[in-house]
């Protein structure tokens, strides 16, 4: 099935997904591993927990969108925060991943859509078993799914240079790359929230 179905697909379910085809991490070895919102990082961040200039340290790009989270998507929220701790990496890291579980899944864990669905594509990230991302029992469990993401991310030389839609869309080969940086205000707001719980 083809990307612009699904993402019709999807939009109709309420998932609004337009995201990519996560192609496979950069190295196939797996074995570790809306509206526009209003609310600012700025008025987010307090000056004793998270600096503001580590979670957007280039200005975010274009326009933000933000979505109200149920406590599934904020559970997956934390399991995403706790497994980059796991990884040895900082909240900028914790920004670009939940920044992409947004734009490719809204943060809910996707089990396979059957005929809607893009590819093999599952979990929050959306990655494939047959692009060597794992099994479909784990890119469909948070932690190894944002380890295997991270893991990726490791192997991007600069990522914490880049723009975040850049250091996402070199990961998960998105077909629509652009569309991970509307999300980097909330992604940075979970993050300055539960960053320290």
């Amino acid at each position: 099935m083809n990307t612009m179905l699904r993402k019709s697909v999807l939009g109709i379910a309420g998932l609004a997904v337009a995201g990519g085809l996560a192609a496979g991490p950069l190295n196939h070895d797996t074995t570790t591993a809306g509206t526009v919102g209003t609310t600012s990082l700025a008025a987010t961040v307090q000056a004793d927990t998270v600096d503001k200039n580590t979670l957007i340290p280039h200005g975010v790009q274009g326009k933000q969108s933000r979505i109200d989270l149920d406590d599934e998507q904020t559970a997956n929220v934390k399991a995403i925060i706790a497994a980059t701790k796991k990884a040895d990496m900082d909240e900028r890291a914790a920004v670009v991943a939940i920044a992409t579980a947004l734009q490719e899944s809204k943060l809910v864990n996707l089990g396979h859509l059957g005929e809607r669905n893009d590819h093999d594509s599952q979990g929050l990230f959306q990655q494939r078993p047959s692009s060597g991302w794992g099994t479909v029992e784990q890119i469909t469990d948070p932690e190894y799914s944002t380890l295997a993401f991270l893991k990726g991310l490791k192997q991007v030389d600069g990522w914490q240079g880049m723009p975040l839609t850049k250091a996402a869309q070199t990961v998960q080969v998105s077909a629509y790359p652009f569309h991970y940086a509307q999300w980097e205000t909330q992604a940075a707001d979970l993050v300055a929230e539960h960053w320290n719980n």
